[in-house]
């Protein structure tokens, strides 16, 4: 496999974009294929089954591109789907579950650590389970948040009703006191301010976009994969909504997105 192979990266929508960018700032040269799911979006609320067959379908799809590595970059998948398909992959592949988990972990003192994910990465208790491996006396507390994906999708990302609704899912997790936050779906940076000003200066937002990027370039060094030097080239997949997720893509990517193409996923 060559170094200048591109790095495939997924999410249900326009939240993986947030792993793409931290993937242009602390991996520059390197080449992208990403793929949103924006006909299927949210995934937070789908069965199981459903996110195993998407993942698998998607990662069909990304292998066309000759990726010499994946990121699923969407909480809901790595919760359900990873450990499943991870062993039938040929190419390296990595969540952003355990990143942020990992960052959490050595972030908190008081050992109060909050979580907002979609209602199916909450429920798989898959953040619980990872933190309390590096620390069993972590009091971890769960928050769904399901109505920020279609905020954030629908580009409400400074309106009033998400400030409103943030106020609403977040009241639990500042009555608990938590000193750690992790933003627990890659669609949540896109709203960090407001999520930052309810929460107060005091609480440590993890975002495991940032901490996916530093750890996809710690295994392509390791693997003899990382592309040091280079023009680096992106390009952009969806299942829906081509001209939407470009408008969208163009306002939070630090590089100008010439073109989104339609995939039509159910054929992989």
């Amino acid at each position: 496999m060559v170094k200048d192979a591109p790095i495939g990266v997924f999410d249900s929508g326009v939240g993986g974009l947030t792993v793409v960018r931290e993937i242009i700032r602390q991996l520059p040269s390197e080449n992208v294929v990403y793929f949103g799911d924006t006909a299927r979006v949210p995934y937070g609320s789908k069965s199981q089954k459903t996110i195993i067959e998407y993942t698998r379908q998607i990662i069909h799809f990304l292998k066309t591109k000759h990726v010499k590595a994946i990121v699923i970059a969407c909480n809901t998948a790595s919760a359900y789907a990873l450990d499943t398909v991870a062993p039938e992959v040929d190419v390296p592949i990595i969540g952003v579950v355990r990143p942020g988990a990992y960052t959490a972990a050595c972030t908190t003192s008081t050992g109060n650590i909050g979580v907002i994910g979609t209602e199916g990465t909450i429920n798989s208790g898959i953040y619980t389970s990872v933190l309390h491996e590096y620390n069993p006396s972590f009091n971890v507390i769960g928050r769904a948040c399901p109505l920020f994906v279609p905020l954030v999708e629908e580009g409400l990302l400074n309106d009033s009703v998400t400030d409103e609704i943030a106020s609403r899912y977040l009241k639990i997790l500042k009555d608990a006191k938590v000193d750690t936050l992790i933003l627990g779906c890659t669609h949540y940076p896109l709203i960090r301010s407001t999520i930052r000003r309810i929460m107060g200066e005091d609480v440590n937002l993890v975002n495991p976009a940032y901490e996916t990027a530093i750890s996809l370039r710690a295994m392509l060094k390791e693997k003899g994969l990382y592309r040091e030097s280079g023009e680096p080239h992106y390009r952009f997949f969806v299942s829906d909504g081509t001209d939407k997720f470009s408008a969208f893509a163009n306002s939070i990517l630090p590089v100008q997105l010439i073109e989104t193409r339609l995939v039509p996923i159910d054929e992989y």
